[in-house]
């Protein structure tokens, strides 16, 4: 038998060396790892993306992000990349993922916002603090909390989003794109809103400073002003 030559011993050695070193730099099966389809998207930590249009998910309430995978798997809210991500994932691994993330706790950047004229500015303020009675939309802090940093558990905070982010999920409700299970109260009171208010909103909400306690307030220490499914934001 004619031995192998010094090239072909070299080769096979090359080969044994990488097979081993492959085994020994495994992707490790932790949640970190697994989740990485979602924060190439939305932040090492959830800290929203920089693109205005990938939400922070960072601190948010269990049930609220849990509700929005499972409202992309039913075909509820549309956005591709969403549908196909949580399409395979079983409810267990969902609500993995939801405590995941609203276990994050890392800093705020400032977010854009368009200048926005005195009027329009009154008028973004009024909607969110105070609503509108003869449109019968109510304030946003009615529902979402007085620091806006939304209610346990499912009722998400609006501080530090963008406004692209903000004006576009509005406008989601608006052309059906985003629903929720029914009642779908943000689709009722986005129907009373001119293109006007929802520019108003998105901006005023986008120019709001951090507060200081950014936690989502407790279960029950608001009284919803509708009658709603899921008060998802």
């Amino acid at each position: 038998m004619r031995l192998p030559s010094r090239l072909a011993v070299a080769v096979i050695a090359l080969c044994a060396l990488t097979a081993h070193a492959a085994d020994t730099t495994a992707v490790p099966d932790t949640l970190v790892q697994r989740i990485a389809a979602c924060t190439s998207c939305h932040g090492v930590h959830g800290e929203g993306g920089d693109n205005g249009f990938n939400p922070r998910l960072a601190g948010k309430p269990a049930g609220y992000l849990h509700r929005q995978m499972q409202d992309f798997q039913k075909g509820l809210r549309h956005y591709p990349i969403m549908e196909y991500t949580v399409a395979p994932l079983s409810d267990a691994y969902l609500r993995e993922i939801a405590d995941y993330f609203s276990a994050q706790q890392v800093p705020y950047t400032k977010q854009p916002a368009p200048a926005m004229s005195p009027r329009a500015t009154a008028r973004g303020e009024q909607l969110v603090l105070r609503g509108d009675a003869q449109k019968g939309v109510p304030a946003c802090v009615a529902c979402h909390g007085a620091r806006l940093a939304g209610v346990q558990p499912d009722i998400p905070g609006l501080v530090n989003l963008p406004y692209d982010y903000i004006s576009a999920q509005l406008g989601a409700w608006r052309t059906d794109t985003r629903n929720t299970t029914a009642p779908d109260c943000m689709a009722t009171i986005v129907s009373r809103l001119s293109d006007a208010d929802i520019s108003a909103v998105s901006a005023w909400l986008a120019t709001r400073p951090v507060p200081d306690d950014t936690h989502a307030e407790p279960a029950g220490s608001v009284t919803p002003p509708m009658r709603c499914g899921v008060l998802g934001g």
